[in-house]
């Protein structure tokens, strides 16, 4: 028998799922050559998030990232996982991008493309698949794992077989949201193993506690290989700990052959990287069996709780988490994987403030009840298609094939900008912070977000986010983690008082004086108050991603005016009345709040 092949995800998924996947290049460096003599059959190291995370944040060449790694992990697989038709971004690429793209990436690098699509459609797999058999690399086909009505092992097991027969040389078991329970993940896993011929490797975050017996099961039931992280970045909404799955299959027939020593001394090491990233670290990293009822992954219950908290709506999180089995149903049981996780997401939260279900309907639901996304596991609740997109024809071909060429385009777009095709391919994941990034590059002006340092209790003047308050002969240390959004002349702020997160209502220092009966004309951005029906806003805070319309112009109730970004996903903003657009208070970029009037619309 085989030993069990070892991915470990330290270097993606494991930070992606935990700190928000702010791990920097300088921090992996310095333990590669300890990585590469574990013997891993592969370190997954690139794609997911961290494409976005390096451009976003890090001001990190993400392509410089793989080459650097590439170097320093000579004797191992580096591995990356790539959304099918999507590849890293949140929209469909034409054929000759996702090519490209994984030309590059393998040769940059990769040997092991992991590729999915979060519908399971198939028929979005397949350039890729094509792609990477063409690099002469490993094609892993994978399943995304959920639970609904129309999930079953048959249904999985079609797919596997579809899998193969594109050519996939193993196929994976994607459980991104930790819904696997042992015996779910032995019968699916033996299902697969009888009727593929290829290897079956198994992948399952750990937030309801069970991924190690899951994996331990699956191996027993015929799974080639499984993923785990190292101990100090795992559990939680990461993956089993890669020390204790080695000690657990040590001496059995599924031995793994690695060094315990060695893995522990890599957690050693990676313990002390986790201090410096205290400040991304998500509030939901313990244990939390309500994935097996909500079906809400891990790294989206943290998007989900940074949202509500800028709109100082925290508190409606379990509204949320509730409404969002019901728009999962309304949209046909799409599995809770990027992008679907967030169009999904998106729509729960903007149903549950707005007080009205679908009152608002972002872009991503009308383009996915369009059937840009590709065709949805179940029946799409009629009702809602309808208040989306009207009579629109939904799209029953592969949605690529309706998609022109690209490369051309984009290269006429960022111009000397791009200095390769690599260029050019961040560019076309990511348009705009793209092009800023590049942009900052030519300029010399790349700064990434900064570190904050770790808390101390040294003596000192404290920063400005913590201090010590002593109270009845007691101390405690306060960390002032963020600040809500403000209305009613409150604001929430988050913070910690010995390590223990509280939230208080604090007065804002726009209170009105005494005898006063109207609240401030302006709002902090300086912008006016959403007051008048005329008032364009929007139900969360977001950054504008364009302006439709123009001082002057004629517009009727329900025209798009705005369109707007929170949580990744855009939201078309219609006019509430009609009338003249008689003033525009927001530009491409600009952050906004709930209760700000961007646009003024004086009514015909």
């Amino acid at each position: 028998m085989p030993r069990t092949r070892i991915t470990d995800t330290i270097l993606r998924d494991a930070h992606q799922s935990l700190i928000a996947t702010r791990l920097r290049t300088e921090d992996m460096l310095p333990v590669c050559p300890r990585l590469d003599k574990v013997g891993y059959w592969s370190l997954e190291a690139w794609g997911g998030a961290t494409f976005d995370a390096c451009v976003r944040f890090l001001k990190e060449d993400p392509w410089e990232r793989l080459r650097q790694l590439r170097k320093a992990l000579p004797n191992t697989r580096l591995q990356m996982l790539l959304r099918g038709q999507n590849l890293l971004g949140y929209r469909h690429y034409s054929d000759d991008v996702v090519r490209l793209f994984v030309q590059r990436a393998a040769d940059n690098g990769i040997d092991v493309f992991r590729i999915f699509d979060a519908l399971n459609d198939v028929r979005n797999m397949r350039t890729a698949i094509e792609a990477v058999k063409a690099a002469g690399k490993h094609a892993q086909g994978a399943i995304c794992y959920t639970t609904s009505p129309v999930h079953d092992i048959p249904a999985f097991v079609k797919m596997g077989r579809e899998l193969e027969e594109l050519g996939c040389h193993s196929v994976a078991i994607k459980d991104m949201a930790g819904l696997l329970t042992p015996a779910r993940a032995a019968e699916l896993t033996a299902a697969l193993a009888e009727r593929l011929e290829v290897p079956v490797q198994i992948h399952s975050h750990d937030t309801a506690g069970l991924a190690a017996i899951c994996h331990y099961e699956a191996v027993k039931s015929g799974a080639f290989g499984i993923d785990t992280a190292i101990s100090s970045f795992s559990g939680g909404t990461s993956h089993p700990a890669t020390e204790s799955m080695v000690a657990a299959f040590r001496g059995t027939p599924y031995d793994t052959g690695l060094d315990l020593e060695l893995l522990q001394e890599i957690g050693f090491y990676f313990r002390e990287v986790r201090k410096k990233y205290q400040q991304f670290e998500s509030e939901y990293t313990g244990l939390d069996t309500r994935v097996q009822v909500n079906q809400v992954p891990g790294g989206m219950i943290s998007n989900l709780s940074n949202q509500l908290r800028e709109q100082g709506a925290l508190e409606r999180m379990n509204e949320v988490l509730a409404e969002i089995p019901r728009v999962r149903e309304d949209l046909g049981y799409p599995p809770l994987v990027t992008p679907t996780s967030q169009i999904v997401g998106t729509q729960a939260v903007l149903n549950v403030l707005t007080g009205e279900r679908y009152k608002t309907i972002t872009n991503e639901v009308k383009y996915y009840l369009q059937g840009r996304y590709g065709k949805p596991p179940g029946r799409v609740n009629p009702v809602v298609r309808q208040m989306a997109i009207g009579n629109e024809e939904v799209i029953e071909c592969r949605p690529a094939d309706l998609l022109p060429p690209e490369l051309d385009r984009l290269r006429a777009e960022i111009g000397d900008l791009a200095r390769s095709d690599e260029d050019l391919l961040t560019y076309a994941m990511f348009p705009d912070i793209g092009r800023e990034f590049l942009e900052q590059r030519a300029a010399g002006t790349l700064v990434p977000e900064p570190l904050q340092p770790p808390p101390s209790h040294e003596e000192g003047r404290p920063r400005a986010t913590e201090f010590n308050v002593t109270l009845h002969g007691e101390t405690y240390h306060i960390k002032v983690t963020g600040a809500g959004h403000r209305t009613d002349h409150h604001r929430p702020l988050f913070l910690t008082v010995d390590g223990i997160p509280e939230e208080v209502m604090v007065e804002t220092l726009d209170r009105l004086p005494e005898g006063e009966e109207s609240r401030p004309a302006e709002t902090e951005s300086g912008r006016p108050r959403a007051t008048e029906p005329g008032h364009v806003t929007t139900s969360m805070p977001g950054t504008i991603v364009e302006v439709l319309v123009q001082e002057g112009e004629q517009v009727e109730a329900g025209d798009p005016v705005l369109i707007t970004e929170a949580m990744k996903m855009e939201t078309e903003i219609q006019a509430p009345i009609s009338g003249t657009i008689r003033q525009i208070n927001v530009g491409k970029g600009d952050r906004v709040n709930p209760d700000e009037a961007l646009i003024v619309i004086e009514q015909s």
